[in-house]
């Protein structure tokens, strides 16, 4: 059977010794859209917009320390526990989203609390454009050829030539596309039904939306922490089952309001 093979390099441009990755731009395209989509929910329901950005800016902090620190802790302890100052190369790459989740959403506490703002108002609306930061994040991931899936003779499986020729499953794909629907579909719930449904109904099924696609893509998915080589869940699985359990708490207690 033939599968499609790919082997684009992540590098989108050169000037001499300076590169431009595509995760970079795919990273940059998504910080940027969850911004001007902030911006218009404010004006469209009449909020102050003197805090989108300081409160945009503590959400960006919040997602590159909380992706960091939680690749290093939560999929490679031992190693950055032993070389602590290697933290800091984020250069070499690593960042969970998990981690990136969390810390956005302490950061956003923060946040909202110095500057006297709706914390769930705002992450209600936040999650949308976050869906849609999953799909660019996780295209990036693709043009990296990195989490990659296991081993497949599906027709669809494709050859990741910078890993080796075995046809595996594309899961940057199904986690982009999972998320791309999950994003228009909240937009949706957004833009038809705000004035009708309860705070903190989006965050909650945001959260249940996400990490029930992300539990059952990790499947197929190769596992990313030797630790958990021998056991039935990948870490991004057990990792899964809080951000779960806390998104079907909101929708119930949302709906209970």
């Amino acid at each position: 059977m033939e599968h499609f093979v790919w082997d684009v390099s992540p590098v989108a441009l050169s000037f001499g010794p300076l590169h431009v990755y595509w995760y970079g731009i795919l990273f940059a395209t998504a910080i940027l859209s969850g911004l001007e989509f902030m911006k218009w929910a404010f004006k469209l329901e009449h909020k102050d917009e003197s805090v989108i950005e300081p409160l945009f800016l503590y959400t960006v902090v919040g997602i590159v320390v909380g992706a960091r620190l939680g690749h290093c802790f939560f999929y490679e302890p031992d190693f950055y526990l032993a070389h602590p100052m290697k933290i800091f190369a984020v250069w070499e790459g690593g960042l969970a989203s998990h981690g990136g989740g969390l810390g956005a959403i302490i950061a956003l506490y923060i946040g909202t609390r110095k500057y006297k703002f709706d914390f769930l108002w705002l992450i209600d609306r936040l999650v949308i454009p976050t869906a849609l930061f999953g799909f660019f994040v996780r295209m990036g991931n693709f043009m990296n050829s990195e989490i990659v899936g296991i081993p497949t003779q599906s027709s669809w499986g494709i050859i990741f030539s910078r890993i080796d020729d075995l046809p595996r499953h594309p899961t940057q794909l199904y986690e982009a596309f999972a998320y791309l629907f999950i994003f228009f579909l909240l937009f949706w719930i957004y833009k038809t039904k705000r004035e009708k449904i309860k705070v903190g109904f989006i965050f909650g099924l945001f959260l249940t939306l996400v990490f029930s696609a992300r539990f059952a893509i990790e499947f197929v998915k190769t596992k990313q922490a030797d630790y958990t080589a021998d056991m039935v869940l990948s870490a991004g699985q057990m990792l899964s089952i809080p951000f779960l359990v806390v998104g079907i708490g909101f929708m119930v207690w949302s709906m209970k309001k």
